[in-house]
This record gives C-alpha cells, sequence and structure tokens, in this order.
C-alpha cells in the first residue's frame, strides 16, 4: 500500500518530532550568533525589545488565538510583572529570581482573577472589560505615588545578579550580549512550553472552546476552567517580560504600560497570524524592528507603518503565516504543472 494515498502515514511522529527539534536547534544557533553579528548597543537594545515582544506576543495569542479570549488589558499584566518584581526587590530586598516567579505569580493571578469577574462576557464585551482594567492598573501605578513613585518613577534598577560558576568566568548581565541572551533564552523557553501545551488534548480542549463554547459545554468541558487557565497562563508570560523589562531599563515609568501598548501586542499576534504560535513570533521580530528601518523617514515613518498593517490586515487576514502558506502551496504546483506540460 503506497503512502500517498494516506498523508498521515507519510511522515512518521518521530521524523516530524527530529525535525521540531532540528528547527528549535537551529533558532538556539541564530540566538547565540545574533549579538556576535550586531555587535553596537543599539542593534543589540533591539534584539532584547525584540525577545521581550516575542514573550508579550506568544502569550496574549495563548489567551487569543487558541482559547478565543480576545484580551485589550495585557499591557496592564506586563505592568504588574514590572513593578511587583522591581518592588519586592528594592523595597523588601528579595532576591531577583525570586521576585521573578513572583512577579509571574501575580500577573498570573491578576490574570486569572479578571478573567473569573468576565467569565460571561464575550466578544466585544470582554475586549471593554479587559481594556478597563488596564486603565485602572494604568491609573492605580500613576497615582498611588507612596508605592510606586507615580510619574517621578523608579530609577536605578538593578539587572539581575551575576551567575558565577566553577570554572567558568562570571556571567555579567550588565551588558546587552548577555542580557539577550538571557531574555531570548527565557523566551525561547516558554514557546517550547506553549508549543507543547497547544500540542496536547489541552490545546484541543482549548480550541474547541474558541470554536464554539457552547458545543464544547456540551461534550462535557469546563469551559469557565480552561479559560481561566489560559488567562494565567499568557499573564504569567507577560509578568515574566515585565520583570525583565525593569531590569534591563533600570527605570520604570506608568507611561510604559499605557493602553497603546496593548494595541500593539495585539496587532504584533494578527499580523504574525493568530492562533498559530509560531505567527507572533515573526509578528512581533517584524514590528519590533520595522519601525526601526523606518527611522530614515522621518514622520513619513509612521504613515509607512500604518500603512503595512492595513494592507496586511485587508489583503491577509490570516498574517504571515497565511502568505508563508501561501507561497508554500504555489511553489509546491509549479514542478506538477511543468510536468504535465512536458508530458504534453
Amino acid at each position: 500500500m503506497s503512502s500517498e494515498g494516506h498523508p498521515a502515514l507519510a511522515v512518521p511522529p518521530a521524523r516530524v518530532w527530529i525535525n521540531r527539534r532540528g528547527w528549535f536547534f537551529v533558532v538556539a544557533v541564530i540566538i547565540a550568533v545574533l549579538p556576535l553579528v550586531f555587535q553596537d548597543s543599539y542593534w543589540r537594545t533591539n534584539l532584547i525589545v525584540c525577545a521581550l515582544n516575542v514573550m508579550l506576543a506568544i502569550g496574549l495569542d495563548f489567551i487569543l488565538g487558541y482559547a478565543g479570549q480576545l484580551n485589550l488589558g495585557h499591557s496592564a499584566f506586563y505592568g504588574i510583572g514590572a513593578y511587583a518584581s522591581t518592588l519586592l526587590i528594592m523595597k523588601l530586598g528579595v532576591p531577583f529570581w525570586m521576585a521573578f516567579v513572583s512577579a509571574m505569580a501575580l500577573s498570573s493571578a491578576a490574570g486569572m482573577a479578571l478573567s473569573i469577574f468576565a467569565v460571561r462576557l464575550r466578544g466585544h464585551y470582554l475586549a471593554i472589560a479587559s481594556l478597563g482594567f488596564a486603565v485602572i492598573v494604568h491609573q492605580v501605578l500613576l497615582n498611588w505615588i507612596s508605592l510606586t513613585q507615580g510619574p517621578l518613577g523608579i530609577y536605578a534598577i538593578k539587572p539581575p545578579p551575576d551567575i558565577a560558576l566553577p570554572g567558568v568566568p562570571v556571567i555579567s548581565f550588565a551588558g546587552t550580549a548577555n542580557m539577550f541572551y538571557l531574555v531570548a533564552g527565557f523566551a525561547l523557553l516558554f514557546y517550547l512550553l506553549l508549543d507543547q501545551l497547544v500540542r496536547s488534548p489541552i490545546g484541543e480542549t482549548l480550541t474547541a472552546i474558541r470554536e464554539d463554547e457552547v458545543s464544547a459545554a456540551s461534550f462535557g468541558i469546563n469551559c469557565t476552567a480552561w479559560k481561566v487557565f489560559a488567562f494565567g497562563v499568557g499573564s504569567a508570560l507577560a509578568g515574566a517580560a515585565g520583570a525583565f523589562y525593569a531590569s534591563f531599563v533600570g527605570t520604570l515609568v506608568p507611561d510604559a504600560f499605557i493602553i497603546t501598548e496593548s494595541f500593539t501586542i495585539l496587532a504584533m499576534v494578527i499580523v504574525g497570524g493568530m492562533g498559530t504560535l509560531i505567527g507572533p513570533v515573526w509578528g512581533a521580530i517584524l514590528l519590533t524592528i520595522l519601525p526601526e528601518l523606518l527611522r530614515g523617514f522621518g514622520d513619513l515613518r509612521l504613515v509607512l507603518y500604518g500603512a503595512a498593517l492595513t494592507l496586511v490586515v485587508l489583503f491577509m487576514p490570516g498574517g504571515i503565516v497565511q502568505a508563508v502558506q501561501m507561497l508554500r502551496a504555489r511553489l509546491g504546483r509549479l514542478p506538477t504543472a511543468t510536468h504535465a506540460g512536458t508530458r504534453q
């Protein structure tokens, strides 16, 4: 029996896993090489911002693309993570990595709390509720001056502590190269964890809820619990990005987490390809680097940036992933057409 009639048998699962592991290895090599290629601090800074945005984008995609929850308040969890880790370190003397985990937990708890209160809301109603939550968080950060310093900001935030291993030079994160390796390494780790989740029965459950919540409930799926779970996971990743952001920039002001940040993250997910996991990664990289490449156009760069986003949404609603799939389909048909023409 030929495997051509059975596409599922054409590529064994073991071979698929080997191919995926190969791609992950390639990505790890690229991460290792990038700071060596880009030596100046300007582009290394942009690389770190790319890695932070990848965390934010895949976290939002897990909530929106897989669970179908329209969350417009992702910047709130980003800010909670940044301020929680910073205040724990600077006011209570908590070690960085303990503060990092605590920031993720607090952001996750905030996301689950929002999801529990808004569990009966769907579509634009949930979007408005999450947007309102982001406004509340921003106002708290801005006006609780005794805790957050408000518009004055928090300064002199230290980078993650050095790592000293026997027989190895001390690894300091004060430089941009090692900081990029740290943030990009965690971004890759989070991607791998989410990749395992979405390929497991959990991913199928979330997809069922996204497609038809009523039908999913009729099959015994606890939609409320799984939506809360998705919010918790996505918000935890935003909290991790916030903790790294504070330690990287060294300064915290509330305006870094305004509502427009949520729309920027949403644009990354949509432009890359919602519900695909790899799409938001490409969207985050593109929408981080593109404004920098257009900086030479002055004020016109905003027009070009907006036009590019509009064209993608209008003509490729599936984002970059859809464009790649269309290109693969066309290239896959070329040899067949040429062979048919030869036989004639």
